[in-house]
């Protein structure tokens, strides 16, 4: 468990910024726009359902104050919408909104974007969203998902071992219960406590908060680790008769450990996305098939070195772990799928990457299970050659000398070569297995290679301002320069438009008239007037409309005394 934790530690810490997994597919106004007249609300979309918190939006006006907005709310479209009302009259300038949401599968997602009413401002609200989640809040929380992941597999794999394989009575499965029940009750009682926070982007310390708690007791992710909870408390009464009786859990136990595998399946990639229902089921599976595997695992080597495990009892773990790695390779098979959308996600995302990792340690931990089978076999062959041995009765002499003592059966008996290897391939198989739930938890926190594509599809694309500089020389003395003209965004419908002239001398030149145009010679269109109009200081006009995307002529006239005037010619290109 400690070396699993730092293993995650270590792996979390090194990373960037974690991937949430509802990405944002579109915002209304879109990013960068310029609207004629201010929006009456805000509205994002994103990839999957998503939860508001009361924070979930801030509005920064121009000069950077926080605007008074409405409620956060979903749209009328569904819950893969996020929505604000905004205050009746907006001052001309350029907007900053900072948003932050929480996943369908329990991960929060934050950013910003920008617009601008009636012209973009010179300067703009500057939000620093910092990082999704506070760096020591999120290392605890995963530190908790993961031993909650281990116990889980350690508590249902060691009840399904005694269940099922009938191991005699050794007191340190006993244990082991005890223990991952514990610890997965400790783990889930700090998954509830640090919701909070994870949402929010607090500290640790933000656990503390009252309110906040409650809150978390309200959400889906709260009720469903109030149902673990629950779930929890009636495992520890069979935990609890187990140990007293020594008698294997029956059907009761078997619903508890599908009840528990519904929980993570409720809380995790599979509840978002496509093909809930399908994908809720392979997920509780897989969950209850990687439990009985390693949990099983776990149990069968402790056994192995406390007590004297029968070949039988060895055996039948065997065709246990070979069931439960055919369940493991079906549901695997469909996740990946559903997760990854095509080929190219397996290598060109992040998720795709972790997956592969985690398919080359999968293969690496079959390679290790099919030598314990092997040994397994031999163990049970040589067992039942032995038992084939008929000894012979000696009969009781009379009168005769004593017999001879009979051997001591204190005494431990030679070391069982067939036994110590399969120790040690099982050990092999513990270890791995123990790398591939902590890389299971980093893909748990990683956005899927199918909603990243959708995203990326959805997404309008992201162009900044467009800046021509234009040389100019009317032929005169002192009568040359350059224009310097921002088309922002630069992109089809409406546009901005900021003209600076500048002297010979490289500053600020002020000129009787500027005349823009703009061709486009591929559709026959223009030339368009920008009508520009002196600011004082700069030319501009803040409704410019580019109708369609190419290559457009852009024609630059300066006039700089009643009788001098030159025009050129530049090439702007319209996304």
């Amino acid at each position: 468990m400690l070396l699993g934790t730092l293993l995650v530690l270590f792996l979390l810490g090194g990373t960037g910024p974690a991937s949430a997994h509802a990405a944002l597919r579109a915002t209304d106004p879109e990013d960068g726009t310029v609207l004629k007249s201010a929006p009456r609300d805000i509205t994002l979309t994103f990839t999957e359902s998503v939860g508001l918190l009361e924070d979930s939006f801030r509005v920064l006006d121009p000069d950077g104050r926080r605007l008074r907005t409405g409620e956060p709310q979903h749209a009328s479209d569904g819950a893969e919408t996020a929505g604000v009302t905004l205050p009746a009259k907006l001052a001309e300038g350029t907007y900053t909104v900072a948003w932050r949401v929480v996943s369908a599968d329990s991960h929060p997602v934050s950013g910003a974007f920008t617009f601008s009413v009636g012209k973009p401002s010179l300067t703009k609200a500057v939000v620093d969203t910092g990082p999704t989640e506070d760096p020591a809040t999120k290392a605890l929380y995963n530190i908790a998902r993961y031993l909650a992941y281990l116990a889980v597999a350690l508590l249902i794999g060691t009840a399904t071992f005694t269940a099922v394989c009938r191991p005699p009575d050794a007191p340190v499965l006993h244990r082991l219960l005890r223990t991952s029940w514990w610890t997965l009750f400790a783990a889930t009682l700090a998954l509830l406590m640090l919701r909070a926070p994870y949402e929010t982007g607090e500290g640790p310390l933000g656990a503390l908060s009252v309110d906040s708690f409650t809150r978390t007791l309200t959400s889906r992710p709260g009720e469903i680790l109030l149902a673990r909870l629950a779930l929890l408390l009636v495992a520890g009464l069979y935990v609890v008769r187990l140990s007293r009786t020594r008698k294997p859990p029956g059907r009761p136990g078997a619903v508890l450990a599908v009840g528990l595998a519904a929980t993570w399946a409720a809380g995790e990639h599979a509840s978002a996305g496509i093909q809930v229902p399908v994908a809720m089921t392979s997920s509780a599976l897989h969950l209850l098939a990687t439990a009985v595997w390693l949990g099983g695992l776990t149990a069968l080597l402790v056994t192995l070195y406390r007590a004297r495990l029968t070949p039988a009892a060895v055996t039948r773990f065997s065709r246990l772990a070979f069931a439960s790695v055919t369940v493991l390779v079906v549901t695997g098979v469909y996740q990946s799928w559903r997760g990854l959308g095509s080929w190219d996600a397996l290598t060109g995302t992040t998720y795709g990457r972790f997956l592969t990792l985690k398919l080359v340690a999968v293969v690496l931990l079959l390679a290790a299970a099919a030598v314990s089978r092997s040994w397994t076999a031999r163990l049970a062959t040589v067992d039942a050659t032995a038992q084939t041995v008929v000894r012979e009765k000696v009969p009781e002499p009379a009168g005769g000398p004593p017999l001879p003592e009979p051997p001591r059966t204190d005494v431990e008996p030679p070391p069982d070569p067939y036994r110590q290897a399969l120790r040690r391939s099982v050990l092999a198989e513990v270890a791995v297995g123990a790398a591939v739930l902590a890389i299971t938890t980093l893909l748990t926190s990683t956005l899927p290679g199918r909603a990243e594509a959708e995203a990326a599809a959805g997404a309008p694309a992201v162009v900044g301002a467009s800046v021509t500089n234009v040389p100019f020389d009317v032929g005169t003395p002192g009568g040359h320069g350059k224009v310097q003209i921002t088309l922002d965004p630069g992109r089809v419908g409406d546009n901005s438009i900021e003209a600076l002239v500048f002297g010979p001398d490289g500053g600020v030149s002020v000129v009787p008239e500027l005349r823009v145009s703009f061709t486009l010679p591929a559709k026959d269109i223009g030339p368009l007037d920008a009508e520009l109009t002196d600011k004082g200081g700069y030319w501009g006009n803040s409704f410019l409309n580019l109708p369609i995307a190419g290559k457009w002529e852009m024609k630059v006239t300066v006039r700089t005394s009643e009788v001098d005037q030159v025009s050129e010619t530049s090439t702007v290109i319209v996304r």
